[in-house]
């Protein structure tokens, strides 16, 4: 028998602009999905660490992010 001692996942993540919009209004989206996406893993209490957020020179953010699988035990891999 096995057993799941500790799990996490390691994710780069493109938040890209909408093509069809104004950049303005696009980088203001991407932020906004950012907000978003980091309070749906707040309220999923899931555990994460974001490594790196990187915005990009077209204003598209790169966001380098290791979090907790499922409901594992994360151990040492957010420390």
């Amino acid at each position: 028998m096995k057993r799941i001692k500790e799990a996490c996942i390691c994710q780069t993540l493109h938040f890209l602009l909408k093509e069809d919009a104004p950049r303005d209004y696009a980088a203001r989206l991407v932020r906004e999905e950012i907000g978003k996406y980091k309070a749906s893993l707040e309220k999923a209490r899931t555990k994460y660490k974001i490594v790196e957020e990187t915005e990009q020179a077209d204003g598209s953010v790169i966001m380098k992010i290791i979090k907790q699988y499922s409901t594992s035990p994360v151990g040492r891999y957010l420390d």
